[in-house]
Formats: structure tokens, sequence, C-alpha cells
């Protein structure tokens, strides 16, 4: 018995955005934020974003790709944003941009970018399809098409890896 296809859903409605003040205990001995302290908000931010796209429970399954270009220090205001960019069944691809603000000067900063893939799961924790999601703006157009291309580029690698494991044995 089929069932019926999942009715889409615009980006807008997985769009998270996660606030913090980077604290002493998040930072090293010179006073800048650890890097693991970073990707640990830009998985809790990004797996909103997915829930709230999937309405499922999810699970972090890859981090494709993260950046680090300015450092952030104690007392500075973090804030990220996220969205899903491309489901693919089960799988989604979340897109997270993190932001570093001066709260004495108001000066914010880009800083991290971040690509990470979750997958819904159902009552007996097993991945179940996800509906697809409806770019709206050219910028989501945009990031729909280029998530398309990354998640080409995984599985390339991956079976590359397959390949060279299978041969090394």
């Amino acid at each position: 018995m089929n069932k019926p296809p999942l009715e889409g859903r615009p980006v807008r409605e997985s769009r998270s955005e996660y606030t913090q003040v980077a604290l002493p205990n998040d930072a090293n001995i010179l006073g800048n934020v650890l890097g693991g302290h970073i990707m640990h908000l830009i998985d809790l931010c990004s797996g909103l974003a997915a829930w709230r796209h999937a309405r499922k429970p999810v699970v972090t399954a890859s981090v494709d790709h993260i950046s680090f270009l300015h450092p952030v220090r104690v007392g500075n205001v973090l804030i990220l944003k996220s969205s899903v960019n491309r489901v693919f069944h089960s799988s989604m691809e979340v897109g997270v941009n993190v932001s570093v603000e001066d709260p004495s000067t108001g000066e914010a900063h880009h800083t991290s970018s971040a690509y990470l893939t979750f997958v819904a799961l159902d009552d007996d924790g097993m991945p179940v399809a996800v509906a697809p999601v409806l770019p709206e703006t050219e910028d989501e157009k945009r990031r729909f098409e280029e998530a398309g291309r990354r998640r080409g580029d995984r599985l390339r690698a991956r079976e590359g890896s397959h390949a060279q494991h299978d041969d090394s044995n």
C-alpha cells in the first residue's frame, strides 16, 4: 500500500535562532571561546531546525563543513541562525550561520558557517520520510541547489572510502 506523498513545508517554518553570551567556562586560557563549544551550539541550533521541519525526533548524521573566521571572546554574544536547506527522503541538510557581537559596541561579525545532515526517526528509532522543503526566496533556492551538490560530493566521498576500505582487505 503506497502512502500519499508528504506535503512540503517552506524553509521559514524550520528557521531557528539561538543566542548565548560567551562565559569563562566556554573559553580557553586566552579568553577565546572553544571551537568545540561553538560546534555544540551549532549542533543544538541546527537540530532544532531539523526537528521543526520534520516534526519528528532527529539525530545528527554528519557535519560537512565548519569554519571559524573570527575569534569569539568571553563576554561576546553568539548568534546562531539555522534552517533546512534541502530534504533527501529521511535526511535533511541544515545550514548554520554564526555571528559574534560585541555588546558594548553592537559591532557584529560573521564568525562561522556549518552544514549538517540530520535523519528523522520514527517511534521505533528507524529513519522515516520527511516532507520536502519548499524554497521560496532566491537565496533559499540557491541554498537548495548547493545542498544537492554537497550531497553528491558526500555520496561520492563515501563510495570512495568504501572502495578504499575494500581494497585494503
